[in-house]
């Protein structure tokens, strides 16, 4: 499959925002969940709520169902994910000490920006 489909499919919408998820954005960076939200935490000043939110349990709930994501005690998540725009997901390049995520992301967003991607809801 196509990289930019497989990044495309991996966009929602929540709060009428385009947004994807910490988890997908680790895998894509190749660094784990745990290590991109701690970097996250330590440079929390750098997004602002327009950058990245948590999501509520309803809207988690939603995500499961659509998506068949794991519920919690079978290795899935313990808390509810975080989710970023795409201004987040910029400024994920300057607090994470990935090659992956540097190298990556000017070119990811800009295709991006410029395709019309195919919105989850």
């Amino acid at each position: 499959m196509d990289e930019l489909v497989q990044i495309q499919n991996l966009i929602y919408e929540f709060r009428g925002l385009k947004v994807m998820l910490d988890s997908d954005l680790a895998k894509l960076y190749g660094v784990q969940t745990f290590n991109l939200n701690k970097a996250i935490k330590r440079n929390i000043q750098r997004f602002p709520r327009d950058f990245m939110f948590q999501l509520t349990k309803d809207e988690f709930d939603s995500l499961i169902f659509q998506n068949g994501i794991s519920k919690q005690g079978r290795g899935g998540r313990r808390f509810m994910p975080y989710v970023f725009t795409e201004q987040g997901v910029a400024m994920l390049s300057t607090v994470l000490n990935s090659e992956q995520a540097i190298a990556k992301l000017c070119e990811r967003l800009f295709k991006l920006k410029d395709s019309h991607s195919r919105i989850k809801t």
